[in-house]
C-alpha cells in the first residue's frame, strides 16, 4: 500500500472519531446543573466517556452507567460497571438490576440524565417473562449470524426485555429525565439506539415474532410465550414518557462531515454519500468498486484526487466459521471487485474501533492487496466465503486496530481516486 495513502485514509478515520469523542461534544447539549437530586445512568460502549464528560462539566454525580469491557473512565461519583458486547453476560445484568433499583428512589422532583449509545442493547440487560439469561445469550447470538438489519433486531430485544422499548425511561417516572444519545443507527431514530430504553415503542410482538421467523432462528418455550402474550413495551402516548426529553447530540453525518472537511483542506474533491446505509457488506462493496471504477474512468490526469465517504450499518450473513465483521467484510469484497485497479485505495472501520466481535476496527485496502495476498498464501475468495476478513487482513498486514475510542457513531468508510493513468497514444 502506498503509504501517503494509508496514512492520509487512516487520519481522515482517526478525525471523524475525534468529532464524536463526548469529552469535545458533549458539553454544549448540557443544561446547568439541576439544584435537587441529579441521577445519571447510561449505557453503550461510549457511554463511561459520556459519564465522564458530564463530571468535568458538572463534577461529581449519582449514578450507574454500563459499558463494554475495557471502556470504563475514571468518574468520581458516578459507578462505572463493565459489561460484555456483543452478547450479553451475568454482569450486565446485575449491573441493570441495579440500575433500575437505583430508579425506584426517583421523585417527582429529581432530575435523570441517561446517556445512551450503541452497544446498550446488550448491556442493558433484563430479560422479559420466564426468558434466562443463556437463552437470551442464544438468540441475540442468532440474531447477529442471521444478516438481520439493525433495526429488525432491535425490534426483537425490545420485546423480550424489561428495560428496552421505553421500560428504562417508565422506570424513572415521575422524574424529569433527559436522554443524551450518540447515534449509531442508520437514520438516527431515537427509537433504535440501544433498543431505545428512554423511547416509546409502537411495534407489537407478533412483529417481533414475525422477525425471528423471516430469518428462521429457532428460539425456546419461554421466548414464544413472552412474544404470545400482548407485550409492555411503553407506547409513544403513555404519559410516563411526558417528562422524557430524547436528544442526539452526536451522529454519523457530523463526523462523514468532518472527515470530508480534513480531505478538502488537502485539496482533494469529497463526494459524502449516504451516512445510513444498510445492507450485506459484500453486495455494498461490490457497487462501491463499480462506483469508483465508473468515477475513475472520467477523471483526467491532472484532475484532483476524489474520496468518496459513507457511513451506516451493514451486516453479514454468517456463512462460515472465520473470524471477522462487516467493515473488514466490506474492505475485503471491495479488494475482490477492485482486483488491483490502479490508484484506487480505501479504508473501512466501525469508529467504536470494534468490528463484530473481535478488537479491530477494520482494515484498509489498496492496488497490491490482492497481490501482497497471493505472496503470503492468504487466500481472498476462501477468506470472504468464510466470514474470515481479520484473517485475511492480519495476514495482509493492514488491519486497523485503535483499541477503545470511547465512541461509537457506527461505520466509516472511504474510498480514495487517483486518476488513472492516460491513455497510450
Amino acid at each position: 500500500m502506498t503509504n501517503d495513502s494509508a496514512t492520509l485514509l487512516r487520519r481522515l478515520f482517526d478525525r471523524a472519531v475525534e468529532v464524536a469523542d463526548p469529552m469535545q461534544s458533549l458539553a454544549a447539549s448540557l443544561p446547568p446543573r439541576p439544584s435537587g437530586r441529579v441521577l445519571v445512568i447510561g449505557a453503550g460502549k461510549a457511554s463511561a466517556r459520556m459519564a465522564e464528560a458530564v463530571e468535568a462539566a458538572w463534577g461529581p454525580c449519582e449514578g450507574l452507567v454500563i459499558t463494554r469491557y475495557g471502556y470504563g473512565r475514571p468518574c468520581k461519583g458516578i459507578r462505572i460497571i463493565e459489561a460484555a458486547h456483543p452478547v450479553p453476560d451475568a454482569a450486565g445484568l446485575e449491573a441493570t438490576e441495579q440500575m433500575l433499583a437505583l430508579l425506584q428512589g426517583a421523585g417527582e422532583g429529581d432530575f435523570v440524565l441517561a446517556l445512551i449509545s450503541g452497544g446498550a442493547s446488550a448491556l442493558l440487560v433484563a430479560p422479559a417473562g420466564a426468558i434466562t439469561l443463556a437463552e437470551k445469550q442464544a438468540v441475540n447470538q442468532a440474531l447477529l449470524a442471521s444478516g438481520a438489519p439493525i433495526g429488525q433486531m432491535n425490534v426483537v430485544r425490545k420485546h423480550l426485555s424489561r428495560v428496552k422499548g421505553g421500560r428504562l425511561a417508565a422506570a424513572a417516572y415521575p422524574a424529569q429525565m433527559l436522554a443524551l444519545m450518540i447515534s449509531d443507527v442508520p437514520g438516527d431514530d431515537p427509537a433504535m439506539i440501544g433498543s431505545g430504553p428512554t423511547v416509546g415503542e409502537g411495534s407489537t410482538p407478533r412483529d417481533a415474532a414475525a422477525i425471528l421467523e423471516r430469518y428462521g432462528i429457532d428460539v425456546p418455550l419461554s421466548v414464544r410465550e413472552v412474544l404470545a402474550g400482548a407485550g409492555d413495551v411503553v407506547t409513544p402516548g403513555d404519559p410516563r414518557l411526558a417528562h422524557v426529553r430524547n436528544v442526539i447530540y452526536a451522529a454519523p453525518s457530523q463526523s462523514l462531515a468532518a472527515a470530508g472537511d480534513a480531505a478538502r483542506a488537502d485539496g482533494m474533491d469529497v463526494r459524502i454519500g449516504s451516512d445510513d446505509l444498510e445492507g450485506e457488506a459484500r453486495e455494498v462493496a461490490a457497487e462501491h468498486a463499480r462506483q469508483a471504477l465508473e468515477a475513475q474512468a472520467v477523471m483526467g490526469p491532472g484532475d484532483a484526487p476524489l474520496l468518496l465517504l459513507s457511513g451506516g450499518e451493514l451486516t453479514v450473513t454468517r456463512r462460515g466459521d472465520g473470524i471477522g465483521g462487516p467493515n473488514a467484510e466490506y474492505a475485503l469484497a471491495l479488494a475482490i471487485a477492485l482486483n488491483g485497479a490502479p490508484g484506487i485505495h480505501a479504508i473501512a472501520c466501525d469508529t467504536d474501533g470494534v468490528d463484530g466481535a473481535a478488537e479491530i476496527a477494520g482494515a484498509l485496502i489498496a492496488p497490491d492487496t490482492l497481490q501482497i495476498a497471493a505472496e503470503c498464501g492468504a487466500d481472498p475468495a476462501r477468506a470472504l466465503a468464510e466470514n474470515d476478513a481479520h484473517s485475511f487482513f492480519a495476514a495482509v498486514g493492514t488491519q486497523v486496530v485503535t483499541g477503545p475510542t470511547l465512541t461509537n457513531v457506527n461505520d466509516f468508510r472511504a474510498i480514495l481516486i487517483h486518476p488513472g493513468l492516460p491513455a497510450p497514444a
